[in-house]
This record gives structure tokens, C-alpha cells and sequence, in this order.
């Protein structure tokens, strides 16, 4: 008896939909059908229809709200959609995937808030938000699916298995997403993202350590979490240049950081350290290192090196992926090979699938991406306030 296929409607037609089509193209083993793709520019969404296989597009949420035959809706929307869109799916029954950051702090769409309003006001009303979609997950049958993609990064994967079979304790950790601008031009201003560089970028890094933290507390039957929080963030794109010094810089931050540094402290005493810029040249680098009482792990997520490329130019590479935000093709280069199965997107789409299908548990809960938004405003709390934040406060 053949299963009955997965029906699948995506919102968003953008780098986070392109991620995400391409990790279900490669997950198998379950079937599935693309059926809708949702968004305001129908030229847009009928491109991104043609080019993975849906089967319609829509320009109105509710239609794939009430649409009976569509079991999951994956959220690439912008962050400031992603509560009220999700309480609506889960109310109507339907499995929600919703990408990272699950939130963040918006205002009412002004400008300048990350000057003007306070990160405790910031996380007070946030908070607030997350407690409406967790009361909405636990009264609904339906499943609530978050997407960090790098903890199921086949690196991060094997780390956690190996972690499991050794009873490892993790003493220190280390890591940076660096990158140069943004996909998004709307990257600079607090409004649109939640934050800065840390919401976008360095939000992997803290993500896979504090997953990583979660694997070795359950293998040893430990209680572990964040104890404390200090950063220091700022804007060094806006370092002083002389004319034609910043040609290649693409970060332009107006009220959000371009870099950040947040050292984490946890209960057993164990520390990290995370490192988030926009405003670096070289291409995209996440490079995470964990010490433990017995071994170490050093985990290049991109760039990595299974292919290396020089090209005397550029002709006919238009249409060929290079990877995130790469510096021109031309010279040497180190070009992302099965991205959507290193990175995790591949893994992170198999596993909600199989969630559906199969009961199965997923390794990013609602409480994963709680706390993964509380330690980031923590962060943004202590670097504006020039203090050590104890997690105690943001309760």
C-alpha cells in the first residue's frame, strides 16, 4: 500500500525558499507534494513554481489556511510574520515550519527603534509573543517545526553522535559566522530583522552550541543552561576610511550591529564564545571548535574545501550557485558542494517529514528556539547596558 504523499505549501519565494526546495528535493524516503507556493508578486512566486515543480501559486495566506488537502506550510516570510502566521496555521490544524529567528522585536515599523527603545522593553513584549505561540503549539495536534538548519549540519550531527557515545563534557567553545553584507537590503534597520548581525549570522554559531550543550546534558542525565550572558557589539563598517577604502565592504548598518562578540556562561561552569560580523571581506566562514574533557571537534560549515576553483573569468557562471554571498568568481575560490546536505537544510526537512509520518522527535523543539531568542537579547541587553546579564533576568 503506496503512502499518501506529504501536501507541502510554501509562503515566500526568496533564499530562504530556495534553501529549503532544494532540502526537500534531496531528503527522500517519504513522498511529498508541492502543491502551493504563496506570495504578493505572482511573477515572482510562478518563477519560483516553474523552477521546483509546485503546482499553483496564491497570493492570500488564507487560502492555504483553508486549503483541507495541505498537511504542512513552510514560513519563508520575513521574521515579523512568523508568530502571527504560525498561531494561524496551528489553530487551523496545519504542521508549521518557521525559520530562524523565530521572532525578534519589530516596533510598529519606525525607524531608529534599535536606538530608541530599550532591549529589556524589547524582550518584555517579545516574550509576551513567544508565551501566545507556546500556548497555541500545546492546544494544537498539529506540529510546530523550527529550521536552524546547522544543527542538522552532517558535521554537527556526527559531533552529537560522537558526543553521545563518549559521554563527553564540553568545556569551552568557539565560533564565528562571518560574511560580507547581506542578502537583504533591508538588513540594516532593526525593523525588519529583530537586530543585527547576531539575529542573522551569529545566531547559527549560538544555535549549534547550545544544541550541543543539550545533547551532552541528555546523554549524562545533567541539568544544564545558560547561567549568564556578556557582549560587546558594534558598527565597524563605520570605522573612519579614506576615499576609496570601502569598496568592498557591503554591510550598511543603520541602528543594528555589524559585529558582535557574546560569551556565554552555563550552570556546570563550561563557556562559549560567538562571534557574529557582516562587515568582513572573504567570502561566507561559520567555523565552530568544541573542547571537551576528551576530545575535540573543529567544524568548518562553509567554507569548506572539497572543491577549490579558479576561473580566469566569468563568462557563463551567471546562473551557477557559488555559495552565500561569495566574493567574485574570478581567482581562487571555495565553491559550496551539496550545500543544501552539509549545511543541514536536507536533514532539517527529512526530520519534520518524518515527525509527520512517523511521530518521530526532531533536535530543534519550541524550547530550542526560546532560548536561543532569550540568550540574543540577553546579549543585546548587556552590551547596551555594559554589564553581565543573568538569565534569571529575562524571565
Amino acid at each position: 500500500m503506496s503512502q499518501k504523499p506529504v501536501t507541502i505549501a510554501t509562503i515566500g519565494y526568496g533564499y530562504g525558499a530556495f534553501l529549503h526546495a532544494n532540502g526537500y528535493k534531496n531528503a527522500g524516503g517519504i513522498p511529498i507534494r508541492l502543491k502551493t507556493v504563496c506570495g504578493v508578486d505572482p511573477a515572482a512566486a510562478e518563477e519560483f513554481r516553474k523552477e521546483y515543480g509546485y503546482e499553483r501559486i496564491c497570493s492570500d495566506y488564507a487560502d492555504v489556511i483553508a486549503d483541507p488537502e495541505i498537511d504542512l506550510i513552510d514560513l519563508a516570510v520575513p521574521p515579523r510574520l512568523h508568530i502571527p502566521f504560525a498561531i494561524r496555521a496551528l489553530k487551523a490544524g496545519k504542521n508549521i515550519i518557521v525559520e530562524k529567528p523565530v521572532t525578534g522585536f519589530f516596533g510598529d515599523g519606525s525607524d531608529n527603534i534599535g536606538r530608541t527603545i530599550s532591549k529589556k522593553e524589547m524582550w518584555e513584549e517579545m516574550d509576551g509573543q513567544l508565551g501566545e505561540l507556546k500556548k497555541a503549539i500545546d492546544e494544537s495536534d498539529a506540529k510546530f517545526f523550527y529550521a536552524e538548519d546547522f544543527v542538522y549540519a552532517t558535521p554537527v550531527q556526527k559531533a552529537a553522535e560522537i558526543l553521545r557515545a563518549k559521554n563527553s563534557k564540553i568545556m569551552f567553545m568557539n565560533g564565528i559566522e562571518s560574511i560580507i553584507g547581506s542578502t537583504s537590503a533591508a538588513a540594516g534597520e532593526w525593523k525588519n530583522f529583530g537586530g543585527g548581525t547576531m539575529m542573522r549570522n551569529g545566531i547559527h554559531i549560538l544555535s549549534t552550541m547550545l544544541y550541543l550543550k543539550q545533547v551532552e546534558a541528555k546523554a549524562r542525565g545533567e541539568k544544564i543552561r545558560v547561567k549568564s550572558v556578556m557582549a560587546e557589539m558594534g558598527q565597524i563598517s563605520k570605522v573612519p576610511l579614506k576615499e576609496g577604502e570601502k569598496q568592498y565592504a557591503q554591510a550598511h548598518p543603520n541602528d543594528v550591529e555589524d559585529c558582535a562578540n557574546v560569551i556565554l556562561t552555563f550552570s556546570d561552569g563550561s563557556m562559549c564564545n560567538v562571534i557574529g560580523t557582516d562587515a568582513v571581506i572573504g567570502g561566507s566562514a561559520n567555523q565552530v571548535t568544541i573542547s571537551c574533557n576528551d576530545l575535540k571537534f573543529e567544524m568548518n560549515l562553509t567554507q569548506n574545501d572539497l572543491l577549490k576553483t579558479y576561473c580566469s573569468d566569468d563568462k557563463g557562471l551567471d546562473h551557477v550557485y557559488w555559495g552565500e554571498l561569495t566574493p567574485p568568481k574570478t581567482g581562487w575560490n571555495n565553491v559550496f558542494v551539496s550545500d543544501e546536505v552539509i549545511r543541514g537544510y536536507t536533514g532539517e526537512m527529512k526530520s519534520f517529514l518524518e515527525s509527520i509520518v512517523y511521530g518521530k522527535d526532531t533536535e530543534t523543539s519550541f524550547e530550542l528556539a526560546y532560548d536561543i531568542i532569550r540568550v540574543i537579547y540577553a546579549a543585546f541587553r548587556s552590551s547596551e547596558e555594559g554589564r553581565r546579564i543573568e538569565l534569571e533576568e529575562m524571565k
